[in-house]
């Protein structure tokens, strides 16, 4: 495949996730924050919220699976992972994080469990399309090409 094709394919799979929701604008902005002086910025940030994201999902799966649910604790794990989810953009985690502390403060366990199954699953298509986003990143550098600006 040559530059041309990987640089419209890198474009068209960029603007796929915005349309499934997966991203919002704050990935555009932490976009135009990397340069020629820092050029792994997003992937490093985005790779510092996948370790962060995946300990806290983890966190929250063991913390619920106690006899007794530490729902303050529970609530603390979902904020934190909705602010690191909302500052990279990760848009469809985010708002499974907003009804996750909803359940959370009305204390219903089945509420809570579906949604940290939610957010696992939103966490780990965002994951998978942004890992791809990244391998087509690598691809059109080392054919040569530059990454196209943001729309």
């Amino acid at each position: 495949m040559d530059v041309g094709q990987l640089q419209t394919r890198f474009v068209d799979y960029r603007k796929s996730m915005f349309c499934e929701g997966l991203l919002d604008s704050q990935f555009i902005q932490l976009q135009q924050l990397q340069d020629e002086s820092n050029p792994d910025f997003v992937v490093e940030v985005v790779s510092l919220f996948f370790e962060d994201s995946e300990k806290l999902l983890n966190e929250l799966t063991k913390t619920l699976g106690q006899q007794t649910i530490d729902f303050k604790k529970v609530d603390a794990h979902v904020h934190q992972l909705k602010g690191s989810s909302s500052s990279i953009g990760a848009q469809r985690v985010k708002n499974a994080c907003i009804a996750f502390r909803n359940y959370c403060e009305e204390e219903n366990i089945e509420g809570c469990l579906r949604c940290v199954q939610q957010a696992k699953q939103e966490y780990f298509l965002v994951k998978g399309k942004l890992e791809t986003l990244f391998r087509l990143e690598q691809q059109i550098v080392v054919a040569g090409g530059v990454i196209p600006m943001v729309e």
